[in-house]
């Protein structure tokens, strides 16, 4: 979204002006944010329109980049793509979410069950970036990957954050949405004021067909003893989910979170 982009400018200009803030490792970050899932390589020319770099700039920055191993050129189109050693950025982080190891199992117990797709994620600015996922066999094509974002104001997931906040990192993070999608923001508000409501009563939050239409899910968090919060939704195909169904899955998902809290040392509660 614009306004997203906008936000996110202000705030990169105001630490540049940092003098401990380095431009050019900056520039390097920017030019890997730059690739998208769907690309099928991109050249020097499309980097820096999405950039705004000079293309002489961004010469060099993904020379540098595929020199460290980063990214990969084709040399018959002439196109980059980002290189599997960027995976090696991330693994620490997920290593150190020993919290995966333990739901994987009953992800997938939860999955198979209801014929559905469980995910857990953790905030990335105004999104929630999975890190760990199940689905049932019946689920395969659904667009459920470790690393995808999701809308942390439309979705079950990113609402079952919302929810655990505390009131005022809760409204920090309100006014973020409010500012980056002004027109929309009343139905947003709506939404998770209504996820807020049923999260009090039922444990869970839902979300049957904000986030897209086809698809319906429950949310609930899961706070570790370090204060970081984690979210998880269960959800599948909304032809397939009646209410009934939805509070079936809303109710497993907040017992398996309980049976994760249970038996891992490292969890705070929710």
């Amino acid at each position: 979204m614009g306004t997203r982009k906008n936000i996110e400018l202000a705030a990169s200009a105001k630490a540049s002006e940092d003098r401990q803030y380095i431009k050019s490792l900056a520039r390097g970050f920017k030019v890997l944010q730059a690739f998208r899932a769907e690309d099928r390589g991109v050249s020097n020319a499309e980097l820096a329109r999405r950039t705004g770099f000079p293309k002489p700039t961004l010469s060099r920055l993904t020379f540098t980049l595929l020199s460290l191993g980063y990214l990969h050129l084709d040399e018959d189109t002439g196109r980059y793509f980002l290189h599997p050693h960027i995976l090696t950025l991330g693994y620490p982080v997920l290593r150190q979410l020993s919290i995966r190891e333990l739901a994987r199992p009953l992800m997938q117990e939860l999955a198979d069950s209801v014929r559905g797709a469980v995910a857990l994620g953790m905030r990335d600015r105004l999104s929630i970036i999975i890190v760990e996922r199940a689905r049932h066999r019946t689920m395969a094509t659904w667009p459920l990957d470790i690393g995808v974002a999701r809308d942390i104001a439309a979705t079950a997931l990113g609402r079952a954050y919302i929810a655990a906040l505390g009131e005022k990192e809760r409204q920090d993070l309100l006014e973020e949405v409010r500012a980056d999608d002004k027109t929309r923001w009343q139905e947003i508000k709506r939404g998770i004021d209504n996820a807020i409501k049923t999260y009090a009563v039922n444990g869970y939050t839902s979300s049957a067909g904000d986030w897209v239409p086809e698809y319906s899910a429950v949310g609930a968090p899961l706070r570790l003893q370090d204060g970081t919060i984690l979210a998880f939704n269960c959800g599948g195909y909304a032809n397939r989910i009646n209410p009934d169904q939805l509070k079936q899955m809303g109710e497993k998902l907040v017992s398996m979170i309980e049976q994760i809290s249970r038996v891992s040392g490292d969890v705070g509660g929710q």
